[in-house]
C-alpha cells in the first residue's frame, strides 16, 4: 500500500473533476465521480459549484450533458487569480493529446 496515499493532495477535488470534464466534455456524473474517486453527489455539487462560478456551463445533448469549459477564467484564490483556467488544463492534458 502507497503510504503517501489518503494523506493530502495537491489538487481539489474540484480541479480534479474540472480536468476530467476537460478530457470529456461528454462524461457522465458516474463517470466523473469514478475517475475522481468521489460519489456521484459530490460530483454533482462540485459541478454546480464551478457551474455557479463561470468556470463551466451545462447543454443537453439528447438525453446526455455535455460540458462547456470557460477555458478564459482565472483561477478562484486570490495568489493565483491571475492564472488562466486555460494553462491549468493544459499542463494536465497536454500528454493527452501528444498521444
Amino acid at each position: 500500500m502507497d503510504e503517501q496515499a489518503g494523506k493530502w493532495g495537491f489538487l481539489t477535488n474540484h480541479a480534479r473533476v474540472l480536468l476530467v470534464i476537460a478530457q470529456e466534455p461528454a462524461s457522465r456524473l458516474r463517470d466523473i465521480a469514478a475517475a475522481c474517486h468521489i460519489t456521484e453527489r459530490t460530483a454533482l455539487s462540485i459541478v454546480t459549484d464551478l457551474e455557479q462560478d463561470g468556470y463551466l456551463r451545462r447543454e443537453r445533448d439528447g438525453r446526455r450533458t455535455r460540458y462547456i469549459l470557460n477555458r478564459g477564467g482565472t483561477l478562484r484564490r486570490p495568489a493565483e487569480a491571475h492564472v488562466p483556467v486555460r494553462e491549468l488544463l493544459e499542463l494536465f492534458t497536454a500528454h493527452d493529446s501528444q498521444r
